[in-house]
Formats: C-alpha cells, sequence, structure tokens
C-alpha cells in the first residue's frame, strides 16, 4: 500500500521518511530513505540485537564503520550490518548523501526517530542530554556502544 506524503523526521541536521512502516509489511520489514547533509553530527555508534539492517547508497558516498572496519557506500552499493554488530556512519565527502536502509524483521519505526528528534530538540542548540537518547535508543533495541 502506498501512502501518498510522507512525513519528514527532522533529526538534528538529517532527515528521516519512512517509505514502509513495519505494521504495513505484518512486521516483516521497514524501509526509510534518510538525507545526511555535508559535516553532519550523526548517530553515535550502536548495535541491535533484534533486526539486521541493509543500506543502499543512493547519492554521495557514506563511510560506514562495522565493528571497526570502515567501508564507503556510494549510490547503487549496498551493505549488510549483522545483528549485534557494533556500527556508525559518518558523511566526511564534500557532498550530501542519501541512502535507504531496510531493517528487517521491520521493529524499528517513526517513533524512534521522532523521539530522538525530540530529545535533540530540547536541548536548543546546547549539547544533547545523552543518557536521555541512550533510553530512547535502548527502548527501540538499540544499544549504545561503550
Amino acid at each position: 500500500m502506498a501512502t501518498s506524503t510522507r512525513e519528514e523526521i527532522k533529526v538534528g541536521e538529517m532527515a528521516v521518511r519512512f517509505l514502509v512502516e513495519g505494521e504495513q509489511s505484518a512486521g516483516s520489514v521497514a524501509v526509510f530513505e534518510f538525507d545526511v547533509p555535508v559535516g553532519a553530527k550523526v548517530a553515535a555508534a550502536h548495535s541491535h540485537d533484534g533486526y539486521e539492517e541493509t543500506i543502499y547508497g543512493l547519492d554521495g558516498v557514506l563511510t560506514w564503520t562495522i565493528e571497526g572496519t570502515p567501508t564507503d557506500i556510494g549510490p547503487g552499493e549496498a551493505l549488510w550490518i549483522p545483528r549485534g554488530a557494533v556500527h556508525r556512519f559518518d558523511n566526511t565527502r564534500d557532498v550530501d548523501a542519501r541512502a535507504l536502509a531496510i531493517v528487517t524483521p521491520g521493529i524499528l519505526g517513526p517513533d524512534y526517530f521522532r523521539e530522538v528528534a525530540a530529545v535533540l530538540d530540547g536541548a536548543a542548540g546546547g549539547p544533547p542530554d545523552l543518557a536521555a537518547i541512550a533510553a530512547v535508543m535502548r527502548r527501540h533495541g538499540l544499544t549504545p556502544a561503550p
């Protein structure tokens, strides 16, 4: 089932748009597109035990570091992140990046990004409450890396 208008969730400098939510796929998959501007400060390293994540590059290049090994993913390239693998990503290039994330099973939803955005917005440009972000992460099945 297609939806005509997609909510864009601003998480700091990133923008996230869900294309398929878990409840639309009977929990089998969630798919979202995300934009990472040049120099954006993005998510801390984390893992998730309840789902795998596959990343497909659309525009620009993101450097994904999985278990300490960096890999550049550009347009048309894909990367699989297994359950439990500590990972993070950065846009260190001089062009904005956009990628697709496929989460299986589809247990990560827009509420996670809305809740992180609320914590970041609450910081009003100051340092975010890292304990509050970690609590949101854990509530949605992500484990912050030490």
